[in-house]
């Protein structure tokens, strides 16, 4: 039914666009085909999560001196994925743009009874470039170990943007400032790691990754811009990033594992303005996860004894799932990471000399 009415939704929108707009013929059709992609994967995604409701289930062990931080903490998933840290006795940093929300997210979980753990939160800007480095630097300097780093800050689809350092927005926000963010606080995720229990480096994706390809010649998509595709690029990125800082641990024998996830088809904020919400809105409540069951897969990536030693994974329903045969591509991977390194104008990636490298 999913299918079809998503199918339908396409058709009509097409349909219309074609009548409507003034962009080329050829823009039109290949944004239908994306559209016709996610609703497949969405789809699927979403019959997943039906069958394997009861797998998505994590212990919540006691983790008293840990600490986490993550971004875009202070609503929807991550406000979920705080909560469940805090369950753990964990210290909890938070990096959002509103200082204040983040700090409301601790009293509503201690108005739920919540009596463990603690939060700091500090001001992030993901898509900026320095404000990525002063949240790095204020963080290294108060916290010298960190156990579990949760790259979830995020935004999806949308007009083109270019961020203040002049990248596409979803580029940017997804990928590249959580690709800066890990650089500068890897020395303080390897210093959390020990023999019994490795740092996790958890990087928040989507299966809609499979429908991505990454444009190393306009990066930004400025010669065709099409939404669905640069949301893929960039969760195809961080799948890219994610095994490949998984290959450099591993060789240089560093303390740290690292894992991408896909929460599952989550009803957030993040579905406002879509197709699918704006002619279905009754739909994303009846079939979507909840954010309490989209934060379960990126809790037990961070604290499940059973993926110990099991990085460079990807974790579906609290299930390990193999990716395609492009994210696992080790040339791609190395020319992506290669090539972000020289747009960030990084020389040495894990070993930042200071926070303007």
């Amino acid at each position: 039914m999913f299918l079809l009415i998503g199918c339908g939704i396409i058709i009509v929108v097409t349909a219309v666009a074609i009548w409507r707009s003034k962009k080329p013929l050829n823009q039109i059709l290949a944004e239908a085909k994306y559209e016709l992609v996610y609703n497949a994967l969405g789809s699927r995604a979403v019959l997943e999560d039906m069958v394997m409701k009861s797998k998505n289930k994590t212990e919540l062990p006691v983790l008293t001196g840990k600490v986490a931080l993550i971004t875009g903490g202070a609503r929807g998933i991550g406000a979920e994925v705080v909560q469940m840290l805090l369950q753990c006795d964990v210290h909890v940093i938070i990096g959002c743009r509103n200082v204040q929300a983040g700090d409301q997210v601790l009293q509503r979980c201690r108005d739920k009874g919540v009596a463990t753990g603690d939060i700091s939160v500090y001001k992030l800007d993901i898509s900026h470039i320095e404000s990525v480095k002063s949240f790095a630097k204020v963080v290294a300097e108060k916290h010298p170990k960190i156990n579990y780093l949760i790259n979830n800050a995020g935004i999806m689809f949308g007009p083109y943007i270019e961020s203040r350092d002049g990248f596409e927005s979803q580029f940017s926000t997804n990928y590249l400032g959580h690709f800066l963010l890990t650089h500068l606080l890897f020395p303080q995720i390897c210093a959390g790691g020990t023999e019994s229990a490795n740092s996790r480096i958890v990087n928040v994706s989507s299966c809609a990754y499979q429908a991505g390809k990454i444009n190393f010649e306009d990066i930004n998509n400025r010669e065709r811009y099409i939404a669905a595709e640069a949301y893929a690029q960039s969760k195809l990125a961080q799948i890219l990033f994610t095994n490949y800082v998984e290959r450099i641990c591993r060789k240089e024998k560093f303390l740290v594992q690292t894992h991408s996830v896909h929460p599952g088809i989550v009803n957030t904020e993040l579905f406002d303005g879509t197709y699918l919400k704006n002619l279905a809105p009754w739909m994303p409540s009846l079939v979507f996860k909840t954010p309490e069951q989209g934060a379960v897969p990126i809790i037990h990536s961070c604290v499940s004894p059973r993926l110990e030693g099991r990085g460079g994974t990807y974790i579906h329903n609290c299930r390990i799932f193999a990716t395609s045969e492009t994210a696992k591509s080790e040339d791609l991977q190395e020319k992506l990471f290669n090539f972000t390194k020289d747009l960030l104008k990084i020389d040495n990636f894990g070993r930042p000399r200071d926070n303007n490298n």
